[in-house]
């Protein structure tokens, strides 16, 4: 398992070691043990997935301190686009965001620390996306970025006649209006 760094305090890139042969592959997607050999202490305690098709567009999404979420992220099946908004007060890249594909193929992972909105793209025709979480999902505490928020200029590499958004994510606040209580410092 391999660590990339990315210009974004605490965001990295996962790089599995995939083993092929003629019975297909393995790979771990998460082992206690090597993340903390990386240097990563986090005790994931809840996994989500989500199946979509193209042109879904979900979130941006994040919940409140103290309740903030990190998160593993990866495409199961299909090819997204994984975006990470960092919304930490006094961060040198507050109000800037890191886009990375993910697929089925790679089988790359974006670790995303507390203090960061997440969404995803489908640029395939179905997509299966798994993400485990470190800290429960608390209603209350769930706020968002309009996906299409100007001042982020997102590409999710979908056209804008094929996007599917729901319509609570239709209506979140821009970046400028959110509620956010992070304070820059810590990832995790």
């Amino acid at each position: 398992m391999k660590l990339v760094e990315t210009p974004f305090e605490g965001l990295f890139i996962i790089q599995p070691q995939i083993f092929s042969d003629s019975r297909g592959y393995f790979f771990e997607s998460y082992s206690a043990e090597k993340f903390k050999t990386l240097g990563l202490n986090i005790e994931f305690v809840q996994d989500n997935e989500s199946f979509s098709t193209h042109g879904v567009i979900r979130g941006l999404h994040y919940q409140l301190a103290p309740h903030s979420q990190a998160k593993l992220v990866r495409a199961v099946k299909g090819t997204i686009i994984d975006v990470a908004v960092d919304v930490r007060k006094n961060s040198p890249t507050f109000g800037k965001h890191f886009a990375y594909e993910l697929n089925d193929i790679t089988k790359e992972m974006l670790l995303i620390p507390r203090g960061f909105a997440h969404g995803f793209s489908v640029l395939s025709d179905v997509a299966i996306v798994n993400y485990k979480c470190d800290r429960l999902y608390e209603c209350e505490a769930e706020r968002g970025i309009r996906f299409n928020d100007p001042s982020l200029a997102i590409d999710w590499k979908v056209n804008n006649d094929k996007v599917i958004v729901s319509a609570k994510d239709n209506v979140l606040p821009l970046l400028h209006d959110i509620e956010a209580n992070f304070v820059h410092g810590g990832c995790y």
